[in-house]
């Protein structure tokens, strides 16, 4: 039997390489808020940490981990409360259509990983609407037991919410899953809800932030299959974490 036996992903910047799908969305969403407005465009890029000239995110960007409210609170000071609702209705309507860049082809992984046994779900603050939206999109859906956003009632990460109701829905122990995810927001919601957690290094968070309180930090989920394979050979669960697979 697999030691793990359940794989809960983070969305973006994990199954969807965060940079290259998101930095361009919001690029083009900050120029249409601010309809042309140079001023208004700057305010906006610095209230959520982004480098509008270069396309770029900062590290401490509210938009990499937040939900889509807390992305809106960020800007509201920028637009008329009567605006607000609008305002959020359109970034998520935009955000469903966002083209998302597949970290690794996410098809031929997702199947491997089902044909060897693993239940597999998703887990993000963004939207579950978007999220279905997305993985739809790439034709990745049919491949996850459970999709839950951080409107679906399990709260958001880094509550352990979403994670347990996985382990609920497939009937396997917080203990036998790990979350795999490119943040330490990812990390502390799988120590909370007791599964492992594996960082992968296609968000925006270095290997050195992803080390502690992993079992590995792997360079994309491409290379799952590999690590689990070690992991299953290995002879104890003290050995867990030497078990490191590629570089970056």
């Amino acid at each position: 039997m697999n030691r793990i036996q359940a794989i809960i992903f983070d969305k973006d910047g994990t199954l969807f390489g965060f940079h290259a799908t998101w930095a361009p969305w919001i690029r083009d969403l900050v120029r249409d808020l601010a309809a042309g407005d140079r001023d208004l465009i700057g305010r906006l890029s610095w209230r959520l940490g982004f480098d509008y000239d270069n396309c770029a995110f900062e590290q401490a960007s509210p938009f990499i981990h937040s939900t889509p409210e807390f992305m809106l609170s960020a800007i509201a000071s920028e637009f008329d409360d009567s605006s607000l609702g609008e305002i959020l209705e359109h970034v998520s309507d935009r955000s469903k259509n966002a083209v998302q860049v597949e970290a690794v082809p996410l098809r031929p992984l997702l199947a491997e990983l089902r044909r060897k046994g693993y239940r597999l779900g998703v887990a993000t603050n963004d939207y579950e609407a978007a999220a279905r939206s997305h993985l739809g999109a790439a034709n990745a859906l049919p491949f996850f037991d459970f999709i839950a956003g951080s409107d679906s009632g399990f709260g958001e990460k880094p509550d352990a919410g979403m994670i347990l109701a996985f382990c609920d829905e497939v009937e396997i122990a917080p203990e036998r899953s790990v979350l795999v995810g490119d943040s330490r927001i990812d990390v502390e919601a799988a120590r909370r809800a007791g599964a492992g957690a594996v960082g992968v290094l296609t968000g925006v968070a270095r290997r050195s932030e992803l080390e502690p309180g992993t079992m590995c930090v792997l360079p994309d989920i491409g290379h799952l299959p590999r690590w689990l394979k070690a992991l299953d050979a290995e002879g104890s669960d003290d050995r867990i974490r030497s078990v490191q697979i590629g570089g970056g």
